[in-house]
């Protein structure tokens, strides 16, 4: 047939499906209750293309209102997307979102294939930094480094700090953590492994992925369990072939195939793609996580956040960024003469609680920026259902993805100029699987009364909620000094 298949834009009249009319609706149904202007510039909004930076920045200052206020524009926003998204099945049939499971998929049931690794089982935690794996006090001392530098939030480094005190937490077999998106950069899925966890895979029908996981899993002591296609052989060869879920086009498939599965399940979503692509498949993902918590309200929920983003964040970040800021006085007051006060603006009015850190790239796009706040949204409202949620802000890591950019890759080379720091993604995804343990074994985290507090609990932002300036106001400086530092 013509046209998209799976969860697709809600089409216009004249047939088209357009991202940005679906953005802008979203974001002003989001806030309509709490911030009825607010909604009424988003739905007027002519090019929201550049346009988005502020709405998105709206959504997070109409939450600081109360609790409430925050779960209500989390609450409508994703009602206001799962009403207008549809699903199109491969014969063409068009239905609402929620219709899609109910649909009957002509493909047979997947199955599920076991794989074990003959590697050792590792019970310390320990973290690839820089050529070196830091274990002991050597890895304390690191997570007290980046304290001081405001690279991470203190109550990051004592969550790890925890599990590292607590090894027995690494043993996670009594868990069925679904990594949606397994063959991600930033997923915890090597760590798992490594710490002999049993890991259901969730990634594209394509056998270079699955060979690089079943190379991953041979590797190490964990159980991955994979989705395969009736009748698919058990050497890696017939398993990478075989193997596969497509959450995108095959959506009641991959459901049914998860909601059979045995034991207690996390969801985690780690889930991306580029353009439009990456909101149908993180609302196909959203969808994924409400039917199954339907079917198993048992269910855990696992997010990483993007510190490309808007946040709250608490008083001791406005005023580490602030001292920086009175510090760098001269050389910052020469630079925003030169640039006619475009540049290194101050990250935070004085004494601000809780701050508004506003690190959105343009380049970046509103459908990135949809994606990412939808998972916030479905965080926040399972949080408040009484789920165990683990929802944790990564740092900037030189992952292919950004470093396809050539813009984000030369801003995220010249960042140190700045404080801030990039990580590589053998270092972030170990230290978001730690965090994820330490979720996992205390319920979520400690309880908090606002969900921006939730958001902020243990965050490893790289730097960008403590530096002195407002991170786009220091953007294309940080491109010149990474572009002049790749030509040298």
């Amino acid at each position: 047939m013509d046209g998209p298949t799976g969860v697709v834009f809600p089409a216009t009249g004249d047939g088209r499906r357009s991202t940005t009319l679906l953005g802008r609706a979203v974001v002003a149904d989001a806030l309509r209750a709490v911030d009825p202007v607010g909604a009424r510039s988003a739905e007027h909004e002519t090019d929201w293309r550049h346009g988005y930076l502020g709405h998105f920045r709206r959504l997070v200052e109409a939450g600081l209102l109360s609790r409430e206020a925050a779960l209500t524009v989390a609450r409508d926003g994703l009602a206001a997307l799962h009403a207008r998204m549809r699903y199109v099945a491969a014969d063409g049939n068009e239905v609402a979102l929620e219709e899609a499971f109910s649909l009957l998929d002509r493909e047979p049931p997947l199955e599920t294939a076991t794989v074990t690794g003959a590697g050792p089982v590792e019970r310390e935690l320990s973290l690839p930094y820089r050529g070196q794996r830091l274990r002991g006090d050597d890895l304390r001392r690191r997570l007290d480094a980046w304290v001081d530098a405001g690279v991470v939030e203190p109550s990051c480094a004592e969550a790890v700090r925890a599990v590292q005190a607590n090894p027995d937490w690494l043993d996670l077999r009594d868990q069925r953590i679904v990594v949606l998106g397994a063959g991600a950069e930033m997923g915890p899925l090597p760590s798992l492994l490594r710490w002999g966890g049993a890991v259901v895979a969730v990634d594209l029908p394509r056998p270079e992925i699955w060979r690089r996981l079943l190379r991953t899993a041979h590797r190490y002591g964990g159980r991955l369990h994979l989705p395969v296609r009736p009748g698919t052989g058990d050497d890696d060869a017939a398993l990478a072939a075989g193997a596969g879920a497509d959450l995108l086009h095959r959506l009641p498939q991959a459901a049914r195939w998860l909601r059979d599965l045995e034991g207690r399940l996390v969801l985690g979503n780690y889930v991306y793609a580029d353009g439009a692509t990456n909101v149908r498949v993180a609302t196909a993902v959203d969808a994924l996580t409400v039917h199954l918590g339907r079917h198993r309200p048992d269910a855990a929920l696992a997010f990483l956040a993007t510190p490309t983003d808007v946040y709250a964040v608490p008083a001791e970040a406005v005023a580490h960024a602030e001292r920086g800021y009175a510090a760098r006085g001269l050389a910052r007051r020469s630079l925003r003469l030169l640039s006619g006060g475009r540049l290194l603006h101050r990250n935070y009015p004085p004494g601000a609680d809780p701050g508004i850190n506003d690190s959105l790239v343009p380049q970046q796009g509103p459908n990135y920026a949809l994606a990412k706040r939808l998972q916030r949204w479905r965080a926040a409202a399972a949080r408040d259902a009484g789920a165990t949620v683990s929802f944790t802000v990564a740092p900037p890591t030189r992952t292919r993805s950004v470093l396809r950019n050539r813009a984000l890759a030369a801003a995220y080379a010249g960042a140190h100029r700045f404080g801030i720091e990039v990580f590589e993604p053998a270092t972030s995804n170990t230290l978001m699987a730690a965090l994820l343990v330490h979720d996992l074994r205390t319920g979520g985290g400690p309880a908090q009364e606002h969900p921006w507090r939730d958001e902020a609990y243990a965050a490893a932002h790289g730097g960008l909620w403590r530096v002195p300036y407002a991170p786009r106001s220091a953007l294309g400086l940080a491109v010149l000094l990474g572009l002049g530092g790749a030509r040298a």
